[in-house]
């Protein structure tokens, strides 16, 4: 695959002086992520192809994809290949932040990673304020990207808002997808007619208040040049996680990139969000319509602020509906223990593939 140009896209802030003083206020550009994405995947060491997937109204979606048949330093003959894995990461995320995951899980057949629309390297569109449409966009786009790519049908495994997306796509494409992996996925539960306001700590709460007019992560772009140190300070966390393949501020550099420019996918995510992060169109509520015969797994951090809730209520209606939960993993479960999640994914892969051949047989 060939890399394709950059392009210009247009702003989607609300006021025009701002855009004039952000681009220098901001120490970002294109060129920036670019190189903080190459930083990150350094550590891979499977050949991969990469790409901007062109999809409708000028819009692209940045992809890596592995696709090798043959184990490494092998003359064997290629093995059997498995459904596509499609890999979508969460609000404010990247392609990157599967850097620990993606050598292992391409081991025994063909992988896409690509930014959602509206983040990363992908087109930065305006998208509807509509939570509806907003949605539709993600899922259109989604569903473009993959009739280009030329994929009869995919595993999807989404961690956050991908989750959250990957269950949308199924409920519109069902034939396209053949088992759903769901990571700690946002948007699920309705918001309870009275929240405990006072299990939200303060700080947030304060945030919550301040910042509600504005994008999530417009603070990060009003502090300017200090943006990069305060990404440092507060998801300091994220130097942890990584801490086995980095050992500088590559993957808190490469988060600021990703979020200090036109906040595109963050403002349709703030379109699609109530107070505190409730989704306006709860997945619950509508999960139960994905084809019956399309398997379901939700995969969990024992030390996640999210808990298993909505996949155990799903479970109740749907059996078949998988729950695991890896221990000693938070939110980022793939980055926290990610020879664990790795593990438990390829046993996935394995068993919907094993699934499969035994329905075959059958016929």
């Amino acid at each position: 695959m060939r890399r394709m140009s950059e392009e210009v896209h247009p702003p989607t802030e609300q006021s025009s002086w701002i855009l004039n003083w952000l681009p220098s206020w901001c120490p970002t550009s294109p060129t920036q992520l670019k190189d903080a994405e190459e930083k990150m995947l350094k550590t891979v060491k499977r050949p991969y192809s990469r790409q901007h997937i062109r999809i409708s109204n000028s819009n692209y979606l940045w992809t890596i994809a592995f696709s090798t048949h043959l184990h490494p330093n092998s003359t064997s003959l290629p093995q059997p290949t498995r459904t596509p894995l499609v890999l979508l990461h969460g609000f404010g995320g990247g392609l990157g932040l599967w850097a620990q995951n993606l050598d292992a899980l391409s081991s025994c057949g063909p992988v896409y990673a690509l930014d959602l629309l509206g983040f990363g390297r992908s087109s930065r569109p305006q998208f509807s304020t509509d939570p509806e449409e907003a949605e539709e966009e993600f899922v259109l786009s989604l569903e473009e990207w993959r009739e280009k790519v030329g994929l009869d049908e995919m595993v999807l495994l989404g961690h956050n808002l991908g989750g959250y997306l990957s269950a949308a796509y199924a409920l519109k494409f069902p034939n396209r997808v053949k088992h759903l992996l769901l990571v700690e996925p946002w948007g699920f539960p309705a918001r309870p007619e009275n929240p405990n306001h006072y299990s939200i700590p303060v700080w947030i709460r304060a945030i919550g208040a301040i910042m509600s007019p504005f994008n999530p992560l417009a603070g990060l772009r009003l502090a300017g040049p200090l943006g990069p140190m305060l990404v440092q300070t507060i998801r300091s966390d994220f130097k942890q996680k990584y801490s086995s393949v980095f050992d500088d501020n590559t993957v808190s550099d490469y988060i600021y990139h990703l979020n200090a420019q036109t906040p595109s996918g963050e403002t349709a995510f703030r379109n699609m969000t109530i107070p505190y992060g409730w989704a306006k169109r709860p997945m619950l509520e509508r999960i139960n319509g994905v084809r019956a015969d399309i398997p379901i797994s939700f995969i969990y951090g024992s030390r996640s602020s999210i808990d298993s809730n909505s996949g155990c209520a799903l479970k109740k209606t749907r059996p078949d509906v998988e729950i695991i939960v890896i221990r000693g993993a938070g939110h980022y479960v793939f980055a926290d223990q990610p020879e664990d999640f790795n593990q438990t994914v390829l046993r996935i892969l394995a068993w919907t593939e094993g699934k499969d051949g035994d329905e075959n047989t059958k016929q």
